[in-house]
């Protein structure tokens, strides 16, 4: 029997973190080395830049990660396994040496432990967590795990600042809900390779249910998944829904004249788009060298004739 390779989910979270945060000045660093000849931490943030998080980067950071002073987050995150006493002993580990290695400080580091599954109420019991006051976001009495709270994405709220790593979670209804919201909401100047990402998971876990692959699923794949099905769906999309959702004069710069012309038609563009916004967006010399001269005098005789 072949053995199924197993997707390292933390370079995934890792990858929409990074297309996430990289651009409101939070650096993002996957598979961080924390020791000289050391196990890698999953995912580190770091704010360099700024004394605590600005109201910009509040919008993407989840509960918890949000509320922190610390300008290191460490993470460790478990996407298909319970959270036990092996994850509790890496996050505490990699919270020890990488303070020591780096010469910091306990408030300048907070190591989260973030689980996709629901913990369990008997583990959190056992290793001292009870709820903080945000939904989700555990904290531990026990001496050795209080600098390591715990993160349950079933339990994070519907919040919109949540939403994004609520799309790693357990649930099928809480990743479908995360999807909703970031459809839904104004979530702001999104980079096109984050767009891509978002669709490429949701292609992943709603088209295929998330079936285990033959091969690791990587940031790579997903992202060319999500290019390719966006380039797919807008093939499907009316000129006047694409004008709607794009934007004039966005359209013509990307695409230029003749291109728009010869995959929309010209009756179909002047209808999608209004006389005067063309002329406008493109200019009445552009627009006339955009089309042939037997195009121009087909179209004026149908104009004549209506007339």
């Amino acid at each position: 029997m072949t053995k199924i390779p197993k997707t390292r989910w933390h370079r995934l979270l890792g990858r929409l973190l990074d297309e996430l945060l990289t651009p409101v000045g939070i650096e993002v660093h996957t598979e961080l080395e924390v020791m000289a000849v050391p196990p890698k931490a999953d995912i580190l943030l770091l704010r360099r830049k700024h004394p605590k998080w600005t109201p910009e980067q509040m919008e993407r950071l989840p509960d918890g990660i949000r509320d922190s002073s610390a300008d290191h987050i460490l993470l460790e995150f478990k996407y298909s396994e319970s959270v036990g006493l092996s994850a509790f002993r890496q996050a505490v580990g990699y919270d020890y040496f990488y303070k020591d290695s780096k010469e910091l400080a306990d408030r300048q580091v907070l190591t989260f432990l973030v689980s996709s599954k629901t913990t369990r109420k008997a583990t959190l019991e056992k290793f001292g967590y009870s709820p903080a006051d945000r939904a989700g976001v555990y904290q531990s009495r026990h001496p050795l795990l209080e600098s390591v709270p715990l993160l349950t994405l079933n339990e994070l709220s519907g919040e919109p600042h949540n939403a994004y790593i609520k799309c790693f979670a357990s649930r099928m209804q809480e990743k479908k809900a995360a999807f909703r919201i970031l459809g839904g909401q104004n979530i702001g100047p999104l980079s096109e390779e984050l767009l891509w990402f978002l669709q490429g998971l949701w292609k992943h876990w709603f088209s295929k249910g998330g079936a285990p692959m033959k091969q690791e699923l990587t940031p790579e794949q997903v992202m060319e998944m999500g290019r390719m099905w966006g380039d797919v769906y807008l093939s499907t999309l009316s000129a006047e829904k694409v004008v709607r959702a794009v934007g004039t004069e966005d359209i013509v710069k990307a695409v230029g004249t003749e291109d728009i012309v010869k995959a929309v038609g010209t009756e179909d563009f002047v209808k999608a788009v209004g006389t005067e916004d063309i002329i406008r967006a493109i200019g009445s010399e552009e627009l006339l060298k955009g089309l042939s001269v037997k195009k121009i005098e087909a179209y004026l005789r149908k104009l004549k004739k209506r007339k």
